[in-house]
């Protein structure tokens, strides 16, 4: 069940919040919590009913192991192999499901051995509440998770609102909410901030990202089918893909955000206005946050991060994105799309300790200098938009073709224009807005902080901030009614099945 669908906005969406409400307001919050669950198992068996025995399988597992994790460290003896034990069942599942075609089809390209597999369906969210889960393991390992209520664990888990396609959420910005009685009563305050947010997002989805995603469609379609393309056409794809996959992907997050205020829960922000971002390093402060956290806590620093010198850290830097290039998709066009971000966050690491040597480079580099910093912004964003053509392509074949089309390479003798190039004053319009306007975490910022967590960005309000107004209600009511009208032509989320 789609968020951008009727039977979502219509009926599923009204029933699961009174129900909510009511149950806490006649029963207690336990019952709300149940309901909570129930709700959001439906939600999630809606696109497959088979996988909701996976699901909660899984939460079950991972909640036993976790308690056997806590057991050992309270009593002074933290067990490593146990905790190891529950981090390869939940590689283990998501391997299976997401990698085993891949795997078998890359042995027989090289070894001709035969393998057959039929195809594994990836079941939806396993990305993301597999990843949630590692996070608990290792922190119940260290003695930085609290034992929990099986019934708080599993709401945990499944919250229908960042179970598909996030954030990724960590136990100790959601769990204590469910805690707090003060959660189960209703306040309009909440119903009024969740869902402007949800008015946002889904004006960004359907209205900007879809209408933009079609042109981007179309040239990769052709690239893909080994047609030519005008090198204006190629970056017109490229650029277009660009804005697709960001107002997609942080719009699903305004909308997940909107969603779970309307049931007293805080979820982290995403999304910090990524393409404003004047370095590599800073656009991933800023795009897919709750994903760079992850990979930084559990990964990087798991590694040995910076802590044995400056080749260790490389080394440690380029794994960790390896790892998070694949972890996008099975595919070596993923695998390159980590790999190429690390190389980029290897040169800004250096380019720095370059600055602090060279004081000059410093001044033309720094943020505090225009130049630099328009400079910076602009590099970036080119970085950032080459890179998107591998995640966007099929294969390298289809990548390739895109790359020199771009470069003014292919050969168009006897071509035809897939569209006009007036695209440019739309995709120039949608920069512009993305580089200049307040997002929306600043717009709602004196109502709306995200919890508290080890890396929760302090957001300044914007200058024209979200108020309680008529006006603004209008402004809300208007994206959403456009939003609305347009959903028959509604599709996927990008990281809808991940």
């Amino acid at each position: 069940m789609l968020f951008n669908s009727y039977e979502f906005i219509l009926a599923f969406l009204p029933l699961a919040v009174i129900g909510y409400y009511l149950l806490a307001r006649f029963f207690n919050k336990e019952t709300a919590q149940s309901w909570l669950i129930a709700v959001s198992l439906f939600y999630y068996g809606w696109w497959n009913p088979i996988y909701l025995g996976l699901v909660l399988g899984s939460a079950l597992v991972n909640f036993g192991m976790g308690a056997a994790i806590s057991y050992y460290t309270r009593g002074r003896r933290p067990n490593l192999l146990v905790t190891l034990i529950g981090v390869f069942m939940n590689l283990a599942l998501l391997g299976y499901f997401k990698y085993a075609n891949f795997f078998v089809d890359n042995i027989n390209a090289v070894l001709e051995v035969g393998w057959t597999l039929d195809k594994v369906i990836l079941p939806l969210a396993i990305s993301f509440f597999t990843f949630q889960q590692i996070a608990y393991l290792v922190d119940c390992y260290e003695d930085n998770a609290p034992l929990y209520e099986f019934r708080e664990y599993l709401l945990f888990v499944v919250f229908f609102p960042q179970l598909i396609a996030g954030p990724i959420v960590h136990h100790k910005e959601m769990m204590p909410q469910f805690e707090h009685e003060d959660t189960y009563r209703l306040k309009w305050d909440n119903i009024a901030i969740g869902l402007t947010f949800f008015a946002f997002g889904l004006f960004k989805k359907v209205v900007i990202a879809d209408a933009i995603g079609a042109q981007a469609s179309e040239v990769f379609a052709a690239a893909n089918n080994g047609l030519p393309l005008y090198s204006w056409e190629a970056w017109a794809g490229a650029l277009a893909y660009t804005m697709q996959i960001y107002f997609d992907f942080s719009g699903y997050t305004d909308m997940a955000i909107g969603l779970a205020l309307l049931f007293g829960i805080r979820l982290p922000l995403n999304f910090l206005s990524p393409y404003k971002a004047a370095s590599i390093i800073d656009f991933w402060r800023r795009w897919h946050m709750t994903l760079s956290r992850f990979l930084r806590d559990y990964v990087y620093i798991t590694l040995g991060g910076n802590r044995k010198g400056p080749v260790m850290r490389d080394v440690n830097l380029m794994a960790t994105m390896f790892l998070g290039g694949i972890w996008h998709g099975a595919g070596w066009t993923f695998v390159l799309w980590g790999v190429l971000h690390g190389a980029f966050l290897l040169i800004n690491h250096h380019f720095r300790r370059l600055q602090s040597k060279l004081p000059f480079t410093g001044k033309l580099a720094g943020g505090k200098f225009p130049v630099g910093k328009i400079a910076g912004v602009g590099l970036t964003f080119l970085c950032v938009v080459l890179a998107w053509v591998l995640f966007r392509a099929e294969d390298f074949f289809a990548a390739s073709a895109v790359y020199q089309a771009m470069f003014g390479l292919a050969d168009v003798s006897e071509h035809t224009a897939l569209f006009k190039p007036q695209i440019f004053g739309f995709l120039a319009a949608l920069t512009a807005f993305c580089w200049f306007s307040p997002n929306l975490a600043q717009l709602m910022a004196n109502y709306f902080q995200p919890p508290e967590g080890d890396s929760a960005p302090n957001v300044e309000p914007a200058k024209l901030a979200w108020q309680p107004t008529v006006i603004w209600a209008v402004v809300t009511a208007l994206l959403f009614l456009t939003a609305f009208l347009s959903l028959s032509n509604r599709s996927e989320f990008l990281y809808y099945q991940f």
